[in-house]
């Protein structure tokens, strides 16, 4: 036996910086053969179908809070956050990819924590408690927006609750679909749409005169627009930390990958997904909200939509969000509803069958998912603050601490094999301790803005007030 190979029957793991591929090759190739033996085939994606997913999740909404983050931390520390949580989002995708290839077995995220806390059941169990909160949140917070949406576009002309009441019956149509090739078709027209109401908002917001207004009052208030190197005098740690939080958020969609990658016809591409992902992702996350800051200043707002000072404009730019805010709901339901789905049918004929039994599970667990997010959009105080939250109780593990455990798995007794290796051990070294980090001053800067928020004047639950930016 070689050395090689004992080392792999001894840790469960080939070490070192070469992947043992003809195993996992084999594997794939089963896994990808037992699935197309099914009437419903879920490993269909190419890699193509599988960047338009990607961008679909990630060109989003919060990309028009960016300005509000660099307005509280300024031009140095907003930039230097901006870049950095790239370069942690490459490493751990990267990473999290040559985990799955040893491993291809994984079908979600909870099936990752398994693996690399060595096939424990409580870390299975614990990332499914995580991964349902996060996506249920995250579904109340899409339809929180989109209630915005129709509030802003007519003018409030129904009860904010109802306007609620039907982004959910929307999201529940649109989430329709068992597999996720289907939902990358709609992901391209998210995309685009988002696209488009960056586009105006950057337009609007250069040939207006003025901003409307900011949180420390009416232009111009707060004297002229003004941009600046470093948090203003006087800005909280809190702030600071809720900021550099709502970066965060942004640069970490990693609970959703093992999904998408199981869903490939060939997994092994899914690093030029990503790449187009990450192409994407570096020019609209710093661009925009740089244009953003650099015309509203100080009276940015999150999103930067309610700082546009002509309604008109504010209504044109921010109307198209409705449809990257229903699809984006679509694909968290979606990965939400196949972990509750494969839990309850295990491995029946009606999990991958067009059975009525089948499309009727799937159809209450997608209804019961949507109404949740519903109940928990209209009983938090601030979905803005519960972002935050998310991103510090959740994204700490699933954006960092995950990735720096299947670093060491990976590779342990090699971590130090060449200045290379050597490297990457100490930027994974650095990404636990960034979650960490995250997970505990992060978490208690998200709590203390809630509790600030429940001390004020807390907006009544199921209410009918003008929603509208």
């Amino acid at each position: 036996m070689s050395k090689k190979d004992d080392e792999k029957n001894q840790s469960g793991y080939v070490l070192g910086t070469e992947l043992d591929e003809s195993g996992s090759d084999d594997t794939i190739t089963a896994l990808v053969a037992e699935d197309h033996g099914h009437e419903i085939k879920l490993r269909t994606m190419s890699w193509q179908k599988t960047a338009c997913l990607l961008a679909g999740d990630q060109v989003c909404l919060a990309i028009m809070a960016q300005s509000w983050s660099l307005s509280v931390l300024g031009w140095v520390p907003g930039i230097i956050t901006m870049v950095l949580s790239g370069i942690i989002f490459w490493i751990t995708s990267i990473t999290m990819h040559k985990y799955i290839m040893k491993n291809p077995q994984i079908k979600d995220i909870c099936d990752f924590g398994y693996y690399i806390f060595g096939k424990n059941r409580a870390a299975y169990v614990f990332s499914a408690f995580m991964l349902l909160a996060n996506n249920i949140l995250l579904i109340g917070f899409h339809i929180l927006t989109g209630s915005k949406v129709l509030n802003t576009l007519s003018g409030h002309s129904l009860c904010t609750a109802v306007f609620s009441v039907i982004v959910t019956l929307m999201g529940i149509v649109v989430s329709a679909p068992r597999t996720l090739q289907h939902v990358s078709f709609m992901s391209m027209f998210s995309s685009a749409c988002m696209g488009i109401a960056i586009l105006l908002f950057l337009i609007f917001a250069g040939i207006e005169k003025a901003p409307l207004y900011g949180y420390k009052g009416d232009y111009p208030t707060d004297g002229p627009v003004r941009t600046y190197a470093f948090p203003l005098p006087g800005t909280t740690w809190v702030a600071c930390m809720n900021a550099v939080l709502n970066i965060t958020f942004l640069w970490v969609p990693q609970i959703l990958f093992p999904t998408f990658i199981a869903e490939m016809e060939r997994p092994q591409d899914f690093p030029k997904a990503l790449a187009v992902l990450a192409a994407i992702s570096t020019i609209l996350f710093i661009v925009p909200p740089a244009i953003g800051f650099r015309y509203l200043g100080q009276y940015t707002t999150a999103p930067a939509f309610g700082s546009l000072g002509v309604v008109s404009y504010k209504k044109a730019s921010f109307g198209f969000v409705i449809v990257p805010t229903l699809i984006i709901g679509a694909i968290y339901a979606n990965v939400t509803a196949k972990l509750v789905y494969t839990l309850t049918m295990g491995k029946s004929r009606h999990a991958h069958s067009n059975t009525f039994i089948g499309w009727g599970v799937w159809g209450l667990i997608m209804i019961g998912i949507w109404m949740l997010g519903f109940i928990f959009s209209e009983v938090v105080p601030s979905m803005g603050d519960f972002l935050s939250l998310l991103s510090a109780a959740f994204d700490s593990f699933f954006g960092y601490i995950f990735f720096a455990v299947a670093y060491w798995q990976l590779y342990r007794g090699r971590l130090f094999n060449g200045m290379g290796r050597v490297a990457m051990t100490v930027a994974h070294a650095f990404i636990m301790a960034v979650g960490l980090f995250i997970l505990g001053p992060g978490l208690y800067a998200a709590v203390e803005a809630i509790i600030a928020d429940y001390s004020g004047s807390v907006t009544p639950a199921f209410t009918c007030a003008n929603a509208a930016l």
